[in-house]
Formats: structure tokens, C-alpha cells, sequence
């Protein structure tokens, strides 16, 4: 079994279509296809791009084997053995482009651009979009909850609710990216170099005779690591207590408690109660943590609260993006091959927020040069030059073109690098902790208006002139 091999990692239908394309002969033609997501996650005002990573291993490890071939020569299509002796030798031997990891990206905006023949073009769909969207959605609820506990220690707990293991280990690595501390998955922590925090659960208070047993003997065998789970029979009554005890026998030995993790009850209530009771004890630098299915929202009501917490361990709501578990990133066919040249098409729709946009095109960052903070994105066909040369661009509305302004003096900064050129990996992969720099650099950019949680103000995604026509022209043909 291919279990390793992620070249089936697709829906049928693409296989169907490359097939189709191969009886037709048209399977070496040309296609270039732009992936993208049509509406922002969580009403949030922007998102952090994820999953390059994931996408140039699959992208390189591409091939049909043994295994694969066996099984696509007992589907019921009946595929014929010379189709299938072609997918033996197939390899990506297209260009694919993408945003950087960790970039802050917003809908209606190209994040990745394939183009090669349509044979391969079309396989790699469905993988590119499972990888984009799920690591985009949790790199995007990870900095939100980032957002409101800016100088909180965060920590990633969320493997045991997380849908399978993959979704685990590249989940807690997109929340690392945008500014999480840690991971409680050593199999992250290992992969990746994610650094891995742990306390310990109620089943090890729970196996011993009292709780105090249960702590002294974690202590002994832990010196450097001591985190006690507070809250397994009475948190004030007994955890606290037991968990102060222990620190000044710690500290008769030259040691130091690292803090308690409050897991139940009324965290805002118990935290100012238990910081209270240390402060007094002359304990003030033992922290609190806190868990119990945390997101932003809570974390933000508790520090609205005055809740006395260090540190935050969040599991499932952020590994399952629990208010919103998909992020519904597209993958669209924006020009094909004619008489040895590109044309644009356009998929029309009832929805008119579904309708795409046609043509190859490439997307810079307006930076404004006085104010050092990005103007909007500007979405261009491919080959326009304004921008690049920097000159006076008008930015307008789609909805309604009668809205614009004008901008000057200004660095326009590509969104989208060459990621493969033929075949060839030609981006070298960042390490992580550059990555992360790289998430701070970005949000630099923004005004704090279009980042905040509550309200943020919508920023522009404008298309050039040129591109805004061409889809017009296009929707007027096809209305006919």
C-alpha cells in the first residue's frame, strides 16, 4: 500500500480528466490555474498564508509506482494500459508560484499560480488546496489568538482533538509560524524543532494516595520542570495550598516551582484568588497557566476580567478552527492554450461572488513610501509594468468603480515568488524561525485598524484597470 505517496492524494475526477484529456490528445497542452479563497475566515480582517512547506514536498515526491498503477488498472473506468504505462514516467514538470509562508493575504487575491500542461496542472489541485487551506485557517486562528494576548506565553494543545495525526503536527507548526511559543506534540517538536511544553494530567494525581503525594513525587522527578495540574479535587481548598507547600520545600533545596495550570472552574476568578494566595506566600514568580478549551474570544473576555494568568494552553478550538473548519480556497482555471498562445477564461456564475477573474495575473503590495504601511494589493494581468515602475495607479472599487483614488510614490512588492521553474525547485525553503521573523515583518505593514479583531477595517484588493476590463469584456461575451 502507497501509504507514503501522496500522488493519489486527489479526487477522482481529476484522473477522469487527465484521462479524458489523453483520449483527446489535448492532454500536453497548456493551462495556468490561480488558487485563491473568496471570503476571510472568522470575520477577521485578513489572513497569514500557510502550507508552502507541505506543497514543495508533495510537489517533489510526485510519481505513480507500482501500487498506484495496480489500483487505477481495476477502477471500472477501464483506463487504458497505455494511459497508464504514461503516468509510470509522469513528473511536475511545470512553474508553480506562491506567496511565502507566513505572508498576511486577504481574499480575492491569487496565493498560488500553477502553470504547465493541463495533464499536471490538473492533478496537483486537490492536494494544493487541502494543504493551503487547512494550514491558511490555522495560521489565521492562531494569530488572532496571538492578537489579543500579545506578551502571553501561548502554547499549542490541541493533537488529541485534532483530525488525524497529519492535521496535528502541520497545525501546530501554522500556529508556530504566526507567534505561538510552543507545542505540546513531540512529534512536532522534533519535525519541525517547535519547542515542546508539557505539565502533567489528572490521571497522575489521580493514581496516587493524596494530591500532596501525588506533587512531592512529580517534584523529585521533575526538579526543573514543575507545572502542577491544581484543579483534580478542590483547586483554592487543596491544589493551591498543596501546590505552595511544595514550592518552599523546593526552594529549602535550591529550587524553583515554574507555575500551576488551571484546567476547570472560573479561570478568571481562580487565577486572581490563586495569584493572591503566592503573592502572599512570597511566590510571585511562580505563573499561572491556564486551559479548558480556550480561543480569542475567551481569553479576551478574561483579560477583561482582570484574570491573573501567564500563560495559555489552546487546544481544540484553535486546532479545529471550531467557529469556522474550512477556510474554502478555490482553484480556478484562469487561461488555457489556443493556436500557441494563452487565452483567458472566465467561469461565470448565479453567484456573482463566484464569478472569477480571467487571466494570468500577478499581484504587488502598494507600500506607501511615506508612511512605510501598505495601501492595498493591486491585482494586474501579467506583464503590466505600472506598478512595478512606479507609476501613478488608480485604485477603484469592483463593486463600485466610482469609488477610487489615486496613489504615488510608493514600492510595489510581488506577492508571488517562482516556487518551481520546469520541474525544478528554484525557491530554497526558509527555516522556520525565518519564517516567523518574516510573519512580524508583515504585520509591520498594516495599520492596526485592518489586524484587530473586533471591526477591522477592510482593506483594498484592487484590480488594474486592464484586469477589471478584460473580466467585463469576458462577462458581456459569455452573457450573449
Amino acid at each position: 500500500m502507497s501509504y507514503h505517496n501522496l500522488t493519489l492524494h486527489t479526487d477522482k475526477y481529476q484522473i477522469n480528466m487527465m484521462y479524458a484529456h489523453w483520449v483527446n490528445g489535448s492532454h500536453k497542452s497548456k493551462a495556468v490555474f490561480e488558487a485563491f479563497f473568496r471570503k476571510l475566515p472568522f470575520g477577521n480582517g485578513y489572513a497569514v498564508f500557510a502550507g508552502l512547506e507541505r506543497i514543495v514536498n508533495y510537489i517533489n515526491n510526485l510519481h505513480f509506482d507500482d501500487d498506484i498503477i495496480a489500483y487505477l488498472a481495476e477502477q471500472e473506468e477501464n483506463y487504458d494500459p497505455e494511459f497508464l504505462k504514461l503516468l509510470r514516467d509522469f513528473r511536475f514538470n511545470g512553474n508553480l508560484s506562491a506567496v511565502e509562508e507566513g505572508a498576511i493575504v486577504f481574499a480575492n487575491e491569487p496565493l498560488i499560480r500553477v502553470e504547465g500542461e493541463i495533464f499536471e496542472a490538473q492533478l496537483v489541485e486537490t492536494a494544493l488546496l487541502n494543504f493551503m487551506n487547512f494550514q491558511t485557517l490555522i495560521a489565521t486562528k492562531a494569530s488572532r489568538i496571538r492578537q489579543v494576548a500579545p506578551d502571553d506565553i501561548l502554547m499549542e494543545f490541541g493533537t488529541r482533538r485534532a483530525q488525524e495525526a497529519d492535521a496535528a503536527i502541520w497545525g501546530a507548526r501554522a500556529a508556530y509560524i504566526v507567534g505561538f511559543d510552543a507545542t505540546s506534540n513531540m512529534r512536532a517538536g522534533m519535525l519541525f524543532g517547535i519547542p515542546s511544553k508539557g505539565t502533567h494530567a489528572h490521571a497522575w494525581v489521580q493514581s496516587h494516595d493524596t494530591e500532596e503525594q501525588a506533587f512531592i513525587r512529580y517534584a523529585e522527578a521533575l526538579p526543573n520542570q514543575v507545572t502542577l495540574l491544581v484543579d483534580t479535587y478542590d483547586t483554592l481548598r487543596s491544589g493551591v495550598p498543596l501546590a505552595i507547600k511544595v514550592a518552599k520545600a523546593m526552594e529549602q533545596q535550591g529550587k524553583q516551582m515554574n507555575g500551576i495550570r488551571l484546567d476547570s472552574g472560573d479561570l478568571a476568578y481562580l487565577s486572581k484568588t490563586a495569584r493572591a494566595m503566592f503573592d502572599e506566600a512570597g511566590l510571585s514568580y511562580v505563573k499561572i497557566v491556564a486551559s479548558n478549551d480556550l480561543d480569542e474570544h475567551i481569553i479576551f473576555n478574561l483579560k477583561a476580567q482582570g484574570a491573573r494568568i501567564d500563560s495559555w494552553g489552546v487546544g481544540t478550538q484553535l486546532i479545529t478552527a471550531a467557529d469556522q473548519p474550512s477556510l474554502g480556497g478555490v482553484y480556478k482555471l484562469v487561461a488555457r492554450e489556443k493556436d500557441g498562445a494563452y487565452v483567458p477564461v472566465i467561469k461565470i456564475s448565479g453567484n456573482p461572488e463566484k464569478v472569477s477573474t480571467p487571466g494570468i495575473k500577478d499581484a504587488y503590495r502598494i507600500v506607501s513610501r511615506a508612511t512605510g504601511k501598505a495601501e492595498a494589493d493591486y491585482v494586474t494581468l501579467a506583464g503590466e509594468t505600472e506598478a512595478v515602475q512606479g507609476q501613478k495607479l488608480k485604485l477603484f472599487d469592483k463593486l463600485h468603480p466610482y469609488l477610487f483614488k489615486f496613489v504615488e510614490d510608493y514600492d510595489a512588492i510581488p506577492l508571488l515568488r517562482p516556487i518551481f521553474v520546469e520541474g525544478k525547485q528554484v525557491y530554497e525553503l526558509p527555516a522556520l524561525e525565518q519564517i516567523r521573523r518574516f510573519h512580524r515583518e508583515q504585520l509591520d505593514l498594516f495599520w492596526p485598524e485592518y489586524l484587530r479583531k473586533l471591526n477591522p477595517a477592510i482593506y483594498p484588493i484592487d484590480l488594474s484597470v486592464k484586469a477589471w476590463q478584460q473580466k467585463m469584456d469576458l462577462i458581456q461575451e459569455h452573457s450573449k
